[in-house]
């Protein structure tokens, strides 16, 4: 023990020493982080000026509205009866695709029906089975069911099916 009371001075002066050149050490190395840290606030601040001048910028440039006028491209103006549709996709007529094609209904199934009406020709659900194939999904509103003398006949209404979005189309 009487060895560690008489080296107790020596450890008490050991850290004296070392505290002292903590504490200068970090005086020195103060106005060095200062000068970093004002030059980080600096380099900050320029940012922050020049995101504030594009958001600026941006903002008066949106508040410019750029008008247009319309040309149509010729032979489709009012009165115009002329079809330039030859001179696009070589001659032929680009097909519609498959989800729009089903609403082509054959007009060969398109006829009078004398015990329905003389006047008013409906599209026989025979033939519509026979040459087209989504009849299930015509609308209910333009079916017709009428009795021919032997048996019930059912038809749709081409106008009714016009009016739906179907056309009768020559296949």
């Amino acid at each position: 023990m009487a060895q560690t009371q008489g080296s107790q001075p020596h450890r008490k002066f050991i850290a004296l020493i070392v505290a002292a050149s903590i504490a200068i050490t970090g005086f020195s190395a103060a106005p060095a982080r200062a000068d970093e840290d004002v030059a980080k606030f600096i380099a900050g601040m320029a940012l922050l000026g020049i995101l504030g001048a594009a958001i600026n910028d941006a903002r008066k440039d949106d508040d410019h509205t750029v008008t247009r006028t319309y040309n149509p491209p010729r032979g489709h103006g009012h009165g115009d009866h002329r079809h330039n549709s030859h001179k696009r996709y070589g001659g032929h007529v680009k097909p519609l695709p498959p989800r729009l094609h089903r609403y082509d209904l054959p007009a060969q199934c398109v006829r009078y029906f004398p015990r329905y009406s003389r006047n008013y020709p409906l599209a026989g659900k025979g033939c519509l089975d026979r040459n087209y194939g989504y009849t299930q999904n015509l609308p209910r509103a333009c079916k017709v069911t009428f009795w021919n003398g032997n048996r019930n006949h059912t038809g749709y209404k081409p106008r009714c099916l016009n009016q739906h979005g179907y056309r009768m189309v020559n296949r």
